[in-house]
């Protein structure tokens, strides 16, 4: 089994033990546990066969340690599997779907019988699911939208899956004596944020030899096709990557020719034409002399056509070629400018790292600071333990800050609004903070006034400094909120507050499109890694890559200000 479905059985089993009644404390120990996995940079299938114990996992115990190994021995889970028999049959099936949950479950299930996505759908046309206490005509319409947004989900696979696992396989394939290039193209190079086929690109002394190791690597699930300079297998989660071998001269033209969008593809050939040249994967030909240019590197490509480079993530024919005419593309941001994280998690909330281990990663990264933002709510926490959290987290900032050794730690909170409106802590608390996020949590299928003048709220409250993940999406599992985001830009512009580029590989919200338009705006953009462990602060790559596809330049993002003028924008008067 891999980490998304491993992890997936230890939500379902926090889910289902919920239902029961269970404790909490044991809920919360499953909960983290699928967090943790689903995030893990490795496969646990892999660590399980090279003997490595899971327990050194910071967040899995013996018990959970235990269970994942019977997970990829068996592809079972006794306790699960008893677990399930113990509730009405199809539970998991309707909690599948976006936004129900497991007592909504367990009222189809029991009350109407329902087990399976169809017979629910049938349920809410015939009026049954309407009829049922406190549902209503307005909540079977939401649960239908859910059904339809389920069925209509992308096939395409998120690039957080399939980023490290090319990842890894490139890292193997470097290994192969006389190796010289070695990279992904496509989609996958252009960093959106689904993905299908991938296409690899190399060149090497010997060819053959890393079309060998490539077929031979043990995540290859199928070998489709072997060639000496080509072959295609099928990867973990069905994905197809093709692996295609040529001569160092020719590695420029390859890469170009298989990076961009079909659109900017089409445009540059067009544009080319007109200059006299003719485009391939093999180079540039001159069209009155038949005379070809080969490349072994994408910008003397660009160079020869005299065009600027032009980055990989904005080869999506929005105007970049005119522009690269005029050497006129602007820097994009890198992750040699970010100077810190605007938003992270620990063991304060539902984190699994202390303060100081994630400072101490922060260092390692050459963070200025780090923003320490851990929830105002969760499972069953009251009033007094939200303020006692809060004291706690503050005391612990202090003294870390006192010891000097960087980075700077901004004592913050992530705090929810509410579905009225409000926050979840009292302004005079979070008038103490050096940072307060804000973001929506819950009812998510609120109408668009409602949901628009719950964010925009938020924004006017002088003691919030940025919105996270505006539209609450996860990639192929929840849509969007429906939100007036021209409404939120302007408030955001308004009132000098941030809105964030979420760097979770299953959020990347606000999405390209939405960053680009906020950016052009004059909106205040800020990555935060929403990291839950020390190893998600690696995130910000996927943070950078959204960016970076929004036309950002360093400028454009607030964590790339060094320290005293990021305070300033959050201590403003």
């Amino acid at each position: 089994m891999k980490n998304a479905e491993i992890a997936t059985v230890f939500e379902n089993i926090a889910d289902l033990l919920e239902l029961k009644g269970e404790n909490r404390f044991k809920i919360r120990a499953y909960a983290r546990a699928a967090e943790t996995i689903s995030h893990l940079p490795e496969e646990m299938e892999l660590m399980h066969e090279e003997g490595r114990d899971f327990r050194d996992i910071a967040g899995i115990g013996d018990a959970i340690a235990a269970k994942s190994v019977e997970l990829i021995a068996t592809g079972r889970l006794r306790f699960y599997e008893e677990l399930k028999a113990s509730l009405p049959e199809g539970i998991i099936s309707l909690m599948d779907i976006p936004g129900i949950g497991p007592r909504t479950a367990y009222r189809l299930a029991t009350e109407l019988g329902v087990g399976t996505v169809d017979q629910l759908e049938a349920a809410i046309r015939d009026g049954r699911v309407a009829g049922l206490e406190r549902m209503g005509d307005k909540t079977a319409a939401n649960i239908l939208r859910a059904i339809a947004a389920f069925r209509r989900k992308d096939r395409r696979i998120p690039l957080g899956e399939a980023l490290p696992m090319v990842e890894e396989v490139l890292g193997a394939l470097q290994a192969v004596p006389g190796v010289l290039n070695l990279t992904p193209a496509g989609s996958l190079r252009r960093f959106k944020e689904t993905v299908g086929d991938i296409d690899l690109m190399g060149t090497a002394d010997d060819p053959e030899s890393v079309i060998a190791a490539f077929i031979s690597l043990p995540q290859v699930r199928e070998v489709l096709a072997k060639g000496p300079t080509k072959a295609s297998v099928i990867l973990p989660g069905g994905l197809q990557a093709d692996l295609r071998m040529v001569e160092h001269a020719d590695f420029g033209s390859l890469l170009q020719h298989f990076t961009g969008s079909k659109q900017h593809n089409v445009t540059l050939r067009t544009w080319a034409q007109k200059k006299g040249f003719s485009l391939s994967e093999y180079g540039i030909t001159d069209i009155k002399t038949g005379g070809v240019q080969r490349f072994d590197h994408e910008d003397s490509f660009y160079a020869y056509l005299g065009l600027q480079f032009i980055p990989p993530e904005i080869r999506e024919d929005m105007g970049e070629i005119d522009l690269a005419e005029r050497n006129a593309i602007p820097e994009l941001i890198e992750q040699k400018h970010i100077k810190g994280d605007m938003h992270t998690h620990t063991v304060g909330s539902d984190g699994i790292d202390t303060i100081e281990a994630m400072a101490a990663a922060a260092r390692e990264l050459g963070y200025q600071y780090l923003a320490i933002t851990d929830h105002s709510s969760g499972r069953n926490i009251g009033s007094d333990r939200k303020l006692d959290r809060v004291a706690r987290q503050t005391a612990e900032i202090k003294r870390l800050n006192s010891l000097s050794a960087g980075p700077y730690l901004l004592n913050g909170v992530e705090v929810d609004i509410k579905a009225d409106g409000s926050l979840d802590l009292p302004d005079d608390i979070l008038a103490e903070m050096d940072i307060v996020i804000a973001s929506v949590h819950s009812s998510f299928l609120q109408a668009r006034d409602v949901m628009t003048r719950r964010i925009v709220g938020a924004i006017k409250n002088p003691n919030v400094d940025m919105v996270a993940h505006p539209t609450c999406r996860k990639i192929g599992e929840r849509d969007p909120v429906d939100v007036d985001l021209e409404a939120v830009y302007s408030a955001a512009v308004k009132h000098g507050k941030a809105l964030e580029i979420n760097a979770i590989p299953d959020r990347l919200d606000l999405k390209d499109i939405h960053a680009y338009r906020a950016r052009e705006l004059g909106v205040t953009l800020a990555i935060g890694t929403d990291a839950h462990a020390v190893y998600h602060l690696g995130f910000m790559k996927f943070g950078i890559g959204v960016a970076r596809r929004a036309w950002c330049r360093p400028g454009d993002i607030l964590n790339t200000r060094p320290l005293n003028e990021m305070l300033a924008f959050l201590h403003r008067d």
